[in-house]
């Protein structure tokens, strides 16, 4: 099955902050609403881009983290999260108990070689099928990697996005959303 292209709307609320530009990268069809298929999208073409199979041990870990981080997103349960939802439900706790895991199951994925780091390719490969422009990617590689050795490493990247979300500052949250 193809898979849609991912095109970044506003949400229709604060569109310049950062929850709502996470949203709106969540959006995959762009259609206002973040659906099941839209954030399981995510991680089907983040599977594509690392060439990985269906039955590769971290292809199924991601599916499983991602499973646990949407239902408690979609506490409902109707398949649908709102801008509104989302933004009440997303805060420092949250990431810390249900988006990192999830988050660094897919960084998981991008890491070829197990080594905990991604070079720039990985990096970009990463962001861009999780929806993030190609220039956006450089640039926030280009952020985070304080140490210019070329690699991101993991706890760096979800700190990153740890505080892009929480409202810290968060240089390459800034480049990347």
């Amino acid at each position: 099955m193809p898979l849609p292209q991912i095109t970044a709307r506003p949400a229709t609320a604060a569109p310049g902050t950062p929850k709502a530009r996470i949203y709106a990268m969540l959006d995959t069809d762009g259609d206002g609403i973040a659906s099941r298929h839209d954030y399981f999208v995510r991680i089907e073409r983040a599977r594509q881009a690392t060439g990985r199979t269906d039955d590769d041990p971290l292809v199924i870990t991601a599916r499983t983290l991602g499973e646990r981080a949407w239902a408690a997103m979609d506490a409902n349960g109707d398949g649908l999260m709102t801008y509104q939802e989302y933004a009440a439900w997303v805060d420092a706790e949250k990431f810390d108990t249900v988006c990192q895991y999830a988050l660094g199951a897919l960084f998981d994925l991008a890491d070829t070689d197990q080594d905990g780091t991604l070079d720039r390719a990985q990096f970009t490969a990463l962001r861009h099928a999780l929806g993030n422009p190609t220039g956006n990617a450089d640039a926030a590689f280009e952020a985070l990697d304080s140490d210019v050795d070329g690699r991101i490493h993991r706890h760096e990247y979800l700190a990153a996005i740890r505080a892009y979300v929480t409202g810290e500052d968060s240089p390459m949250g800034t480049a990347l959303y």
